[in-house]
Formats: structure tokens, sequence, C-alpha cells
């Protein structure tokens, strides 16, 4: 999830979604309109007295709905800081943590699949937004009633950060609920199925918001079920690739060199262009007389120069030389999750030395994926060990 970088924290990147810019008037606003019974609310169950006349004076219900919001996002902000300090404690690498829509998220390299670990990752940072509320609410009891308005915001905030919490909490995989659910199912099952359990559960509680959403008329409650939803499905989908692809390199699947069709760098535009439409291919890897990979050239690249100037541009020209490369040892996980990084269909392989010895695809990973499967659903059904061999996939 990309968005504007504001600077670093504990080495952190945070940044804003666009999203985000949206959602916080919005937030504002509700909070703003809504000023007389949210005091209710804080009276009711903080036990104060505080008058929501003087609240409503002027521009006084905006500041506070502005300030309430921004504390709110603050503590999403800090909630997602208690997730990602304690996966550093287990050197789990952070990509940022984004404020967006929807509240925040902590982008994380990978997640652990030790259950102790993942445990302790996802119950951090509820534990972070009830103290946090627990915080605020110290506060609130000791600020005096001269200040009142300040005392509002303060309950508001302890109050929504013990609910942000509890919501958190409940088994909506991927939430933080559903991440602690499937971390005590890993405890005696293998985690992809603990995680198909799990995706199961948040699948189903994501519809009961849905439907809830839907009589409520709560367009961002529909939204955050649908979100959850589309979540779930993913992460079980991409569990059960790791899952099978376990042991699996890129050089167990690839298509080696001797099979590919490469291009030169001194060939034309025009040239290439017929090799496209003869051999069938939009894009070729390229390689210098050394073997050595320096560039992909695509039908895109090819295009981008005018037909009256084809004979006179070659592909060394225009081929991209900023390029993704995979080492043949790599897990054939890693590849599909650098393409799908990259928003690439494809990974030029190459030796220590920078040679193109072969290329894998999204295609030759399925193909693999879906020969595993068909192992397994055999050797389940005579009983056998689903052991790979890993030579036979091509």
């Amino acid at each position: 999830m990309r968005g504007l970088r504001l600077g670093r924290l504990f080495g952190i990147p945070v940044q804003l979604n666009w999203t985000f810019l949206l959602i916080l008037p919005i937030f504002a606003w509700i909070i703003g309109s809504d000023i007389v019974r949210l005091t209710g609310l804080v009276n009711d169950l903080l036990g104060s007295a505080i008058a929501s006349d003087p609240l409503t004076v002027g521009l006084t219900p905006w500041l506070l709905g502005t300030a309430a919001a921004g504390g709110l996002f603050g503590g999403v902000l800090l909630h997602e800081f208690g997730h990602s300090l304690m996966a550093m404690r287990y050197d789990v690498e952070i990509d940022s943590i984004t404020l967006w829509l929807l509240g925040g998220v902590a982008s994380f390299k990978a997640i652990p699949e030790d259950w102790h670990q993942e445990f302790t990752i996802a119950i951090a940072g509820p534990i972070v937004s009830v103290l946090l509320g627990g915080i605020a609410f110290v506060v609130f009891q000791t600020l005096p009633t001269a200040l009142d308005p300040v005392r509002f915001v303060v309950g508001y905030l302890a109050l929504m950060n013990v609910g942000l919490a509890v919501f958190n909490m409940l088994p909506g995989f991927p939430m933080d609920g559903g991440r602690v659910l499937r971390a005590l199912l890993a405890r005696n099952r293998p985690h992809a199925r603990a995680t198909q359990l799990a995706s199961e559960v948040g699948k189903t509680f994501a519809f009961v918001l849905g439907l809830f959403g839907l009589f409520a008329f709560s367009p961002l409650m529909i939204l955050l079920a649908f979100f959850i939803y589309m979540a779930a499905s993913g992460e079980a989908q991409q569990s059960v690739l790791k899952s099978a692809f376990q042991g699996v390199t890129v050089g167990d699947i690839m298509t080696a060199r001797q099979e590919l069709l490469v291009v030169d760098p001194e060939t034309t535009i025009s040239d290439l262009l017929t090799r496209m439409l003869t051999e069938r291919h939009t894009g070729y890897p390229v390689v210098d007389s050394r073997e050595e990979l320096i560039g992909m050239v695509t039908l895109d690249h090819a295009r981008s120069i005018t037909e009256v100037e084809r004979d006179a541009y070659t592909v060394g020209d225009v081929m991209e030389r900023d390029i993704t490369a995979i080492a043949p040892t790599a897990d054939a996980f890693t590849a599909l999750q650098a393409m799908q990084e990259h928003g690439v269909g494809r990974l030029p392989v190459v030796d220590e030395a920078g040679n193109l010895i072969g290329i894998v695809s999204k295609t030759d990973l399925m193909t693999a994926f879906d020969v595993i499967q068909s192992r397994e659903d055999a050797t389940s059904v005579i009983g056998g060990s689903s052991g790979a061999d890993i030579p036979s996939l091509r």
C-alpha cells in the first residue's frame, strides 16, 4: 500500500495513503455533528457530568471533532507500532506503517509461522490500545471541569482506544483476533491448515458484518466487511501456495536457457518486431556476447519508437536495464512474491556471474502448483507419502 512518506520512527517508514486524507475530515465532521450524543456517552460510561451545550457553540464542535479524529488515528498509529516493535524483536523486517481509509496497516516482509511469535505480535496491538485507553482515562479523571472541552476529547479517546482493541480482537481474520485464532490453531496442526480454518471463520465474520452494515445503512462497515473477506481469501491462498512450494526452488521449475529465445542489444527495433510476429513473443531477455543478462525488452518498448525510426534504433536503446532477477536456488514462493511486488509476469534467472540461465514465469509457477496439488491428491487416495519428486515437475 503506497502513500505519502512522513518519515521514520524506530527505523520504520511511516506513510499516509491518499484515502486517509479523505476519511480524516469525514470522521471530524461525524464527531462534531454528533457532539451532544457523544458527550452523553462519555458521561454515562466514565461517570462524568460534562455539559454539552458549551461544546456546541460556534466552531467548538468542529474543533473538538478534528482533535478527536486526529487523536483516534494517532491511537491507530501507536496500535500498529505495537505490532511492529514486537515483530522486530523476532527479527521480522517491517516494510512500512500506513494510515489509510480503514485505519492503519503494518506491512511485514513475512509473518512468522511459529505460533507463539504470531500470537505475541498479534496481541501486542490491542494491548497498546488498552494501555492508551487507560492512560487517557487517568488523564480524564485528573483534568479540572474548567477544561471540559479537553475532557470530552480525552474521554472520547479513552473509550475509542478500548473499543478499537475489542473490535480488533473479534475473529475476523486477518484482523488481530483472527491472527490470534490462527496462532492458537497452529499449535497442533500445520500452518497452512490453521490459515485455512482461520480464513473460513474470517469470511463468515465478514459476511455477518456486511449484513449488519447493510441493515444499518453503513457504507464504511460494508467496505470493511468486503476488505476483511478479500484479505482472508487472499492470505489463505498465499498460505496454500507457500505450503505447496515448500522445498521447490526456481531452478526446479524455470524454463532453461537452451529453451529460451533471447535478443542481442544490437538488434534493430524493426527486426525485433518481425521476430515478435513470427515467434509470437512479446518480451525477450537481452544478453551480450558473454551471455550476461543486460536487460529486458517488450512490445511496449518497441512501440515507443515511431515506424520511420525503427531501423535506426536498436534494442539496446529502448530496453529496460533496471531489471529484477532471481537466483536458481531461491524458493519458488519467493519468486512469486517478487513478481507480485514488482508487477511483472516473469523473472530472469541468473547465476552468480550474472549470466542468464533461464526464466521463471507465473505460468511456470502455476503449472508446478497444479502438478504438486494433483500429486498430493493422488497420494492421499493411495495412502502413500507426499514427498516431492522435484525433477518430474517439468
